[in-house]
């Protein structure tokens, strides 16, 4: 059974035909595991497959499909690390609530992948746990920090995944290791029993080998958890039905200007060419220049890291030499920043989602544009450009740099210039392939909607996905 090929849905329909029993897709997905997990290092803890079979449930919405779980996610009576050793031993006594909900609709979980220490990082290399390999290239990184869901998805140990994203952890390994990931709106899903980095940045989320995968699982994971300071009261909508009705007449804006253009030339090209795919499908596509989103993946990258410090306060000042140097670093900068540095940072982040409402609302006639300086002392200053359905960029500037000689921080400024903007504001963004590089290294478009419109986000990169081949490639293993 070729598991990497093999999407949920496509499983889904098998298994409710009888062509394939849940037990037989299982023990293909444990097959990959015990074949290449020692080498792709996706996996911190394999959950016995007697254990997990006992959960498998007919005719619910997952009914057998093996999925993995980020090991930030507290698993009943599974081995929870959070990919640090202050938690080495942690075994919870209940599940997040995302996992409860994943395992009522039948899904099978095979274990808890790894993940950069603490999800503070993006290349997915872990001093304690070791490197996750990406597929595609051993020698280079999956991206982080929900690299071993990404990698897991990508080589076909598992059929879809939970990562989260405070930075960009779900849409950069996507972007790297050539899958899909969805970063729904803050509130979307419930983050309740998932350690934190940052309260006010933390997003959960699925990783999948398609659009329609990504569908199927936030329709699982959507919903308002009343005991989540976070989540909020929102109508979830049918993620399904309208799927495949396209983008015929939509108003699409394609990042450009200068800080679109600090990328590697091949991600531009393919991103240009992305749209054009959607010009192709009827949509009105016109570029667009964002500037200040540089100031908005700053000030993300600020607030991550002083949230952080604020979550492990204890563990840094008690026993700091028990983080990985890269995080220590990350941690005790962002111990470092003052009160008022943190305010402004505040201040900035309603700005910036204010900017991201009038971009895709349209309502304003200010002569100003995007740019405008915003100080405390100026008025605030909208944009001219008619309101846009979606927002298309690269995912990342780069592909998958290698893991030797990597710089954990300068990789994480650079990663997450494109992911950390959205994360500020809160908007959902989708992480999907859109080529391929010269080197043969997947390439990452990332769309972006408003609020609340996971459902028009699904649909736009379902239109792009049909319209081509990219997510039909896989890693040869």
């Amino acid at each position: 059974m070729d598991t990497q090929s093999l999407t949920i849905s496509s499983a889904l329909s098998q298994l409710r035909a009888g062509t394939l029993s849940a037990a037989e897709l299982s023990s293909a997905c444990y097959e990959v595991i015990n074949r290449l997990n020692s080498e792709i290092n996706a996996y911190i803890t394999v959950i016995n497959p007697d254990e997990s079979r006992k959960a498998i449930q007919t005719n619910t919405a997952l009914s057998g499909i093996p999925l993995a779980i980020k090991d930030i996610y507290q698993t009943e009576g599974v081995l929870t690390t959070g990919g640090t050793t202050f938690f080495k031993d942690f075994i919870p006594n209940q599940d997040a609530v995302t996992v409860s909900k994943l395992k009522a609709a039948g899904a099978v979980i095979t274990g808890k992948t790894n993940t950069h220490e603490v999800a503070l990082g993006v290349t997915g290399v872990n001093p304690h746990y070791g490197s996750v390999r990406n597929p595609w290239d051993k020698i280079r990184i999956c991206g982080g920090s929900s690299s071993g869901s990404a990698a897991a998805v990508a080589s076909g140990m598992c059929l879809g995944a939970m990562g989260t994203d405070t930075g960009g952890s779900i849409r950069i390994p996507a972007s790297l290791c050539g899958i899909v990931g969805l970063k729904p709106t803050y509130g979307r899903i419930s983050v309740r029993g998932i350690f934190p980095l940052s309260w006010n940045l933390d997003h959960a989320g699925p990783l999948t080998k398609t659009v329609e995968d990504a569908a199927i699982l936030l329709q699982v994971l959507a919903g308002y958890d009343e005991l989540d300071p976070a989540s909020v009261n929102f109508p979830v909508d049918d993620y399904l039905t309208d799927l495949n009705a396209g983008v015929k007449g939509w108003r699409v804006a394609v990042l450009t200007g200068d800080y679109a253009w600090e990328s590697d030339p091949e991600v531009l090209e393919a991103v240009r060419s992305a749209g054009k795919v959607f010009e192709s499908l009827g949509a009105q596509v016109q570029p667009v220049e964002l500037n200040f989103l540089r100031d908005a993946a700053m000030t993300n990258s600020l607030m991550t890291q002083a949230d952080g410090a604020a979550f492990h306060k204890e563990r840094l000042l008690e026993h700091p030499l028990g983080f990985g140097e890269d995080v220590r670093l990350r941690l005790q900068t962002g111990a470092a920043f003052t009160s008022s540095e943190y305010a402004l940072a505040r201040r900035t982040q309603t700005e910036m989602r204010r900017r991201m409402e009038l971009f895709f609302g349209g309502t304003s006639s200010s002569a100003h544009g995007y740019d405008t300086l915003l100080l405390p002392s100026a008025p605030f200053t909208a944009p001219t450009i008619e309101g846009s359905d979606i927002l298309l960029l690269p995912a990342t500037p780069i592909t998958a740099p290698q893991i030797e000689g990597s710089d954990a921080l300068q990789q994480a400024r650079r990663l997450t210039r494109f992911t950390a903007p959205f994360n500020l504001t809160g908007l959902p963004a989708l992480s999907l392939p859109c080529g391929f590089s010269s080197t043969g290294l997947p390439i990452g478009l990332q769309i972006v909607c408003p609020a609340w419109s996971e459902k028009k986000l699904l649909q736009a990169g379902q239109a792009y996905e049909q319209a081509t081949e990219w997510h039909k490639l896989k890693p040869r293993l």
